[in-house]
């Protein structure tokens, strides 16, 4: 993978690694990356991952090792920063000016928030204490002048840091703001603009994108790491949302500024849009609907609102920001009004807080290709960037062609002006440390039925009760929907009452997740946030379960649109959006069974089609290379010994 990292930064061509877990791909691009930043002193290079997590542990690990082997070889110690977006940082306007009563208790704050949880006061003492710690917490970084990163924070909810945070949108900037020349953002962004490697988020580099480079600071490569979530964060990025909340919030805000004429149809904003979203279906938002009239309206006054408050002289700082989130109320109403067709405007259907509108790009791929992949080279690397075996969905959805693909690393195409030049791309599978057909087993059971729409069936929930018995626990199980996984972890309960099994809804996801890796013979059900996001080696985890394959939602309004947009360009949208969707997800759920060399266990799938369908050996190709079975007695069996050979 190095060698290949080496050749693409040399070469200018772009390039996409899969490299299996344990392979160690941190350090096979950043040690490439690291040594061609001594090699030309002034060029930078961004990575950018989807996690935190990663974020965390390239920042506290894997960075410090691959510089001090790359000090030890040359002499030259490149220096490295972490840069996130504005939301992640305290904002010394919202810490200082919005400081209430002082706390009256010689406690600091989070020994406060400690003591008023450890006797269950109620949420909003609660935040209250989390915004003191939070703002104790700030200014102790700002006179240590450091960067006051919300992941070194003292424990809070989101609405404790949404009293010391500020949205992008609502910032004053660094000149009209008291505290600009020690604003966090600030010298976060200044740091990055020293180094020679700086780690970011996926987010962040698709605003840069979109921004046309006005975040990140000039770099020379791009490494982009679980690249497998790429295009989700970039739609993420690039999407839009509205809902009659937002509306009768920010109203409520502008209210002090506004005539009682101007005031009251703001507010009756909300009720406008609430009442369209009621008559709607849900789904996706068609020509002259009564929705889009309704947009229509509501940017009008929005446009009348941002008017008004603009007549101020600029120092009072509330209504300034209210400004700013009205005229980012006004910019969204404005797209989706007069959505062209490379959006997907809908209505979803939210199960606490009703309707609301949201809108995403058909494609990221445009984006990806102009703003990224055509001004420098680009690494891409995941554990599961192949689907149905090939790298060509993966390059697709990103901006590159198959015209365009070389087949090895440095196999450059002829030169000339034309612009592609500049796309070539190959792609490499590094393989894996593991020997999947000794270490796992994929099971898949041929005799089940079909799964149903209505519901998990009977003879899957038996299934699933056998084979977490014959493990003793030990089993993630991986669900299509909630309710599928509170049935199954219901159903489990009773049949094997000596074992536990959590399931996602219980508790925070974190605190289940722990307890999970914590108690080995403890079962953890749930949905999608467990089937990329738990990483838990040996045998807390030796039963993987799959209810059935993970397609998009038949009634997703962004996939229907991206099915029959494939479909009308002549290509298959079934096998370009939603079995490449469900190939993905597979790779990913299955790849939480063998994290290390010496794990063993066994992937359950309890959908035949994986083998009847005519795309079943697509979905396949996908996976991790294990031993397989159709024999649910040779799984059982397998289960069994594997858990009386246990030391």
């Amino acid at each position: 993978m190095a060698a290949a990292v080496t050749t693409s930064l040399e070469s200018g061509q772009h390039l996409l690694v899969q490299a299996g877990t344990g392979t160690g791909k941190s350090l096979g691009y950043l040690v490439p990356a690291l040594v061609r930043l001594v090699r030309h002193p002034g060029e930078r290079v961004v990575v950018a991952t989807a996690t935190l997590a990663l974020q965390a542990q390239l920042a506290t690990k894997d960075i410090p090792v691959a510089v001090e082997a790359v000090e030890a070889v040359t002499g030259t110690r490149p220096a490295y920063s972490i840069l996130k977006g504005r939301g992640n940082y305290a904002c010394l306007l919202k810490v200082r000016e919005g400081v209430g009563a002082e706390q009256d208790s010689l406690l600091g704050g989070e020994d406060v928030v400690t003591a008023l949880r450890a006797r269950g006061a109620d949420p909003v003492s609660v935040v209250g204490a989390e915004v003191v710690a939070l703002r104790e917490w700030a200014e102790g970084q700002a006179s240590a002048r450091g960067v006051a990163d919300r992941d070194d924070a003292p424990t809070h909810t989101a609405a404790a840091w949404a009293q010391v945070s500020v949205p992008a949108r609502e910032c004053l900037g660094v000149q009209r703001c008291p505290f600009g020349s020690v604003c966090f953002v600030e010298r976060a962004r200044e740091e990055a603009r020293v180094v020679s490697l700086v780690v970011t988020n996926h987010s962040l580099l698709a605003v840069d994108a979109m921004q046309e480079g006005a975040v990140l600071p000039p770099h020379d490569v791009v490494i982009i790491d679980e690249a497998h979530e790429l295009t989700s964060r970039v739609t993420s990025a690039a999407s839009l949302e509205l809902s009659p909340q937002q509306l009768e919030r920010t109203a409520r805000r502008a209210l002090p500024w506004l005539s009682d004429e101007l005031g009251l149809e703001f507010l009756e904003t909300a009720d406008l849009l609430r009442g369209a979203l009621d008559e709607a279906p849900v789904a996706r938002v068609e020509e002259g609907s009564a929705t889009l009239e309704a947009l229509g309206r509501i940017r009008d006054t929005c446009r009348h609102v941002v008017s008004a408050l603009g007549g101020g002289d600029g120092k009072d700082v509330d209504r300034v920001q209210c400004a700013a989130a009205v005229a980012e109320l006004f910019d969204v109403t404005a797209a989706m009004a007069v959505h062209g067709d490379q959006d997907v405007c809908w209505v979803l259907d939210r199960e606490r807080f009703g309707r609301e509108l949201r809108q995403a790009p058909l494609s990221v791929a445009g984006l990806m290709r102009a703003r990224v992949l055509a001004e420098r080279p680009v690494v891409m690397t995941s554990a599961t960037l192949t689907v149905g075996g090939d790298f060509g969905v993966s390059a697709r959805s990103v901006g590159l062609s198959a015209g365009e693909r070389v087949e090895h690393p440095g196999d450059l195409l002829p030169p000339g002006e034309e612009p592609d030049d500049r796309l070539a791309w190959a792609g490499i599978d590094v393989g894996s440390p593991f020997d999947y057909g000794r270490q796992g087993i994929l099971y898949i059971a041929r005799d089940m039925a079909p799964p149903r729409r209505e519901g998990i069936s009977g003879d899957a929930l038996d299934e699933i009760a056998r084979l977490v018995e014959a493990a003793g626990g030990r089993a993630l199980g991986l669900f299509a929907s909630l309710r599928a996984a509170e049935t199954a972890a219901t159903h489990v309960r009773a049949a094997c009452p000596d074992l536990t099994v959590l399931c996602q809804g219980d508790a925070q996801l974190a605190e289940l997740t722990r307890r999970f890796a914590a108690e080995p013979e403890t079962s953890l059900f749930g949905t999608l946030s467990l089937w990329q996001g738990v990483d838990v080696p040996g045998e807390t985890c030796e039963l993987v379960i799959i209810d059935k394959i993970p397609f998009p939602r038949p009634d997703d309004p962004l996939h229907v649109a991206r099915q029959q947009a494939v479909s009308a360009a002549g290509g298959n949208g079934f096998m370009s959006i939603a079995a490449a969707h469900a190939g993905l997800l597979l790779a990913q759920g299955a790849g939480r069974l063998i994290r290390r060399s010496s794990d063993r266990g066994l992937v359950a799938v309890l959908d035949p089609r994986l083998l009847t369908a005519r795309y079943g050996s697509f979905l396949r190709a996908s996976l991790p290379p294990f031993w397989t079975t159709t024999d649910s007695a040779v799984a059982i069996s397998a289960l069994q010994r594997l858990r009386e050979t246990r030391p």
